[in-house]
């Protein structure tokens, strides 16, 4: 046994002492002193020595990309050998897989070949960590780690654990065989730039021999550079330089394409830069003259105006103060750079404005989409006002194409069913639905039913649709669904045609179909499961630009339901009314400015919407409705405004003609971007291996109202959208804040501190090259370094594997003396309740008359009769003190009474 705290015992002698000179606390009484004795112990934290006989061998094996072949073909060779070097039946052998995740395996596991574990990482410090945990304390433990070293995480975090668990590690490295590489070490460019400022990028090359590689560099996915990049003693390096004049993020990607070479996974790298200019206004338009663009300007804002909507991307957000969005449909957007608008709005204090028009609010496609949430105003239309019904036909194609399964599970046919479904779902109970299924013929599915009394009915019927094989034949879906809609008594007939782009047959008579249902006040819109390269995307096209209707395409059929969505909403609930309007201000304006603002007198045309709660208005409609023609709102720490009418295009001319519009939009403007951050505070953000590290520093300003309102990190990655990670700040010295996360490949984050209502945004970032594959030597040097701190070595020999290490295992006692404690505190009390008494040790005898400890000769005692009044229970009682004591002394009367009465009893 040993004493952790040994400090304690210097209480025995203090205790000693005080028993001595306070013999009135009679602490030499038994109990009360092994009391005393007890509680000293167990401030002294005993702990006795237990470990069990044989020894864990825990075997973490690397299952990722890069060791995989090699482990395949060696994992039955190190099993047996360290199945027979086992020393004693005691010892035990378990084994650990690990590449992105861990996970525990059976001798059955360890000859999969693949599909446990994706295999994109190689986490070695995660798999350390796992076995730590389930080692056993009473038993000696050694960890053996097969891999070829080059782990995609920091390993050396696990220095502490491995220390304190006294569990040594040993490797025993994997070698690749010497085939021809060549790999991108490291694409260097900074992550900020000023907008004009021209600046440097740097490509550096390794590989495994000399000679030259060829080499591309994008942006944004379009080339700007090739050349070959010379490779002497193993590495070569190329510089570039470059300047932009739009504000944003832009994405650039070094790629090498050697002729031989034994890694693809490592042959390109990528990274972000940021081009900072002043306020910064990200405008998608319709328009190329967008006047909205000339009345920032004119006012100092940077504006970037974007005409062609197809290439927005998340990055584009970035930087930006706000984004304006002027008559453009959702369905022209593309998803991800919506999903996107959500956290920067919400969580990254940016602002959002709508303008009005036929291809915005309702009418473009945002009701139910990723930002109708984040306007102040509700695009969901009332039945009562709701003045034409719609009759629409949705020709499916059946083909045999479409029974290809896609990543989920889901065939392409049950995620067109899907779509076809969601559409129905919102049309109102009085529109009209008609739904036919095409391969060479046209079948019908749902005859032409009113949808409010046969929703269900209609829903389950389309989600039953299955391919049968062959191509589809256009021109018969589109006559037949035509044939059903011509007749309807409604105001709108709108025909969906759904088709795979790289099999869409029968042109037929198609045009002059076409040009019969438009005549006749139909419209025709297509979706295309492909993109505009394939074989029939431009056949596609030319329908829907004949049928004065809308034109989709996506190569991803689990985007076919939101497609759907889009397009149904954008003609059942079309919600531009087009007669003009009167306005009326509310007052609301004078919550964002001070000033009073000259309001037109009237519009040409609105987009019909209602006000949300926590929302104001500035401008409304003298009509019956009411609408809102201005609202904004705070959404998050971000804010947002509705302008329903036109600004560009048609419905506009009132708009041009009104002279505060300039005003009018640059305080808006100006509202939406927000307060800046007071100065004092920065953020830093890197990225080692798979590893993101965020730094907060601050100045002593700042941490007052830390104390009060503590700084949050906020992540959103391009994999979950509209999820949100929150992370948790360590305290690293005064001023300096910092967190990490684990970032995947290809995962693209976006982030933002939130300090108060400030918000300090960063990103978009992105592992730059494909961990598994960058075989950073600084990785093996961290692996041996550690194996040597934790007692581990270099095991090249795996029968000496089962050395027992060295290890001072001691388990604590102090929960069996506490519950000793309990017991004799609680029999000592019972003790003294009932009046016991224990033999004590009678310290004080020293200190008594010599002749109280002489020996005297026992005399008979002389028999006297009992005085009257003196009872029976009196005279033969008496007490353990009397019996003890030494005899009083007589006076001198009470020994003449005692002579006289002997005398006359004689």
């Amino acid at each position: 046994m040993i004493l952790k705290s040994p400090e304690w015992l210097i209480l025995i002698p203090l205790l000693a002492t005080l028993a001595w000179f306070l013999p009135q606390l009679q602490l030499w009484r038994p109990l009360r002193a092994l009391i005393l004795l007890l509680t000293v112990l167990i401030l002294s934290e005993p702990q006795l020595r237990r470990l069990s006989k044989g020894m864990d061998l825990w075997v973490l094996v690397d299952r990722s990309a890069s060791a995989e072949e090699i482990v395949i073909q060696n994992i039955d060779e190190w099993k047996q050998l360290l199945e027979q070097s086992k020393p004693t039946s005691n010892d035990r052998l378990f084994y650990v897989e690990y590449a992105n995740g861990v996970i525990d395996s059976n001798d059955s596991d360890l000859h999969a070949e693949s599909g446990i574990l994706a295999n994109t990482l190689s986490r070695a410090n995660l798999a350390i960590h796992h076995a730590l945990a389930q080692t056993d304390e009473d038993r000696h433990s050694r960890l053996l780690l097969f891999s070829d070293g080059y782990s995609t995480e920091p390993i050396g975090v696990s220095r502490d654990k491995l220390i304190e668990t006294e569990v040594p590690l040993d490797y025993r490295l994997i070698t690749h065989e010497d085939k021809s590489d060549a790999r991108i070490a490291s694409l260097k460019i900074p992550p900020r730039q000023q907008i004009g400022e021209p600046f440097l990028i740097e490509v550096n090359v390794v590989g495994t021999s000399t000679g030259s590689v060829p080499l591309s560099v994008l942006r944004n996915g379009q080339p700007i550079a090739k050349t070959d990049i010379q490779l002497t003693d193993g590495s070569g390096e190329v510089r570039f330089t470059d300047r932009l004049d739009q504000t944003g993020s832009y994405l650039y990607e070094a790629i090498v394409t050697p002729d031989q070479d034994a890694h693809q996974g490592n042959n390109r790298y990528q990274s972000w830069i940021e081009i900072a200019g002043g306020p910064r206004i990200l405008l998608v338009s319709k328009y190329l003259d967008d006047p909205i663009a000339e009345i920032l300007k004119k006012q100092g804002f940077n504006v970037e105006l974007v005409t062609d909507t197809r290439s927005l991307n998340a990055g584009q957000i970035s930087g930006a103060e706000a984004i304006i969005l002027n008559n453009v449909g959702a369905f022209e957007i593309n998803d991800s750079f919506l999903d996107a608008i959500d956290f920067y709005i919400r969580n990254q204090g940016g602002g959002l404005l709508m303008c009005g028009g036929r291809n915005s609010f309702g009418s473009g496609g945002y009701f139910e989409s990723a930002i109708d949430d984040l306007l102040p105003v509700s695009l969901e239309l009332k039945t009562e006002h709701r003045k034409l019904a719609v009759a629409m036909a949705v020709v499916m194609d059946r083909s045999g194409s479409m029974s290809m399964t896609v990543p989920g599970g889901l065939s392409k046919m049950q995620l067109a069913n899907e779509g076809a479904a969601r559409a129905v779902e919102l049309l109102g109970d009085q529109d009209v639905i008609t739904v036919f299924a095409v391969d060479s013929e046209a079948h019908s599915i749902v005859p032409p039913l009113e949808v409010g009394a046969h929703r269900n009915e209609i829903t389950s019927r389309i989600r039953r649709i299955e391919s049968m094989g062959g191509g589809i034949y256009v021109y018969n879906g589109l006559n037949a669904a035509w044939n059903e809609l011509k007749n309807a008594e409604l105001g709108q007939r709108h025909i969906i045609l759904f088709s795979d782009a790289s099999d869409s047959e029968q042109p037929a008579q198609y045009r002059s179909l076409l040009r019969s249902v438009v005549a006749d006040g139909g419209s025709v819109s297509v979706i295309g499961l492909g993109d505009e390269g394939d074989a029939d995307a431009a056949f596609l096209k030319d329908i829907a630009t004949l049928g004065n209707g809308r034109m989709f395409f996506t190569i991803e059929a689990g985007n076919l339901p939101n497609i759907f969505a889009q397009e149904t909403v954008s003609v059942a609930r079309s919600t531009f009314v087009t007669d003009p309007t009167g306005t009326q201000p509310t007052g609301g304006w004078f919550e964002l400015s001070a000033d009073p603002l000259s309001w037109l007198q009237t519009v040409d045309g609105y987009n019909l919407s209602y006000l949300r709660e926590n929302a104001t208005s500035a401008l409304v409609t003298t009509d019956s409705y009411r609408a809102p023609l201005v609202a904004f709102a705070q959404r998050g720490i971000g804010r947002s405004a509705a302008i329903s009418f036109a600004i560009g295009g048609d419905f506009s001319e009132a708009v041009y003609q009104w002279n505060k519009l300039g005003d009018f939009v640059q305080t808006l403007t100006r509202w939406l971007m927000g307060d800046e951050v007071p100065p004092g505070i920065g953020v830093r953000t890197e990225i080692v291996g798979t590893q993101l590290t965020i730094d907060l520093f601050y100045d002593d300003d700042w941490s007052e109202r830390f104390t009060e309102n503590p700084p949050r990190c906020l992540i959103s990655s391009s994999d979950l959208t509209r999820s949100l990670n929150s992370l948790v700040w360590q305290r690293l010295s005064p001023g300096h804040f910092s967190t990490t996360r684990h970032l995947d490949p290809g995962e693209t984050i976006r982030g933002v501190v939130q300090v108060g209502p400030h918000a300090i945004p960063f990103g978009p970032l992105v592992i730059g090259a494909s961990p598994e594959w960058a075989f950073d030597a600084t990785r093996i040097e961290e692996l041996q370094e550690l194996s040597l701190i934790s007692g581990g070595r270099n095991l090249l020999d795996l029968g000496s594997a089962w050395l027992k290490p060295t290890r001072k295992d001691f388990s604590s006692i102090r929960t069996w003396l506490l519950a000793t404690l309990l017991f004799v505190a609680l029999f000592e009390i019972l003790v003294s309740r009932l009046g016991w008494r224990m033999p004590i040790l009678n310290m004080t005898n020293s200190r008594l008359p010599r002749t109280g400890h002489r020996k005297t000769k026992a005399k008979k005692p002389i028999s006297t009769p009992l005085e009257p009044n003196t009872s029976m229970e009196t005279s033969s009682t008496t007490t353990f003190e009397e019996t003890t004591s030494e005899p009083s002394k007589s006076t001198p009367e009470e020994s003449r009474s005692r002579f006289h009465r002997a005398k006359k009893r004689k």
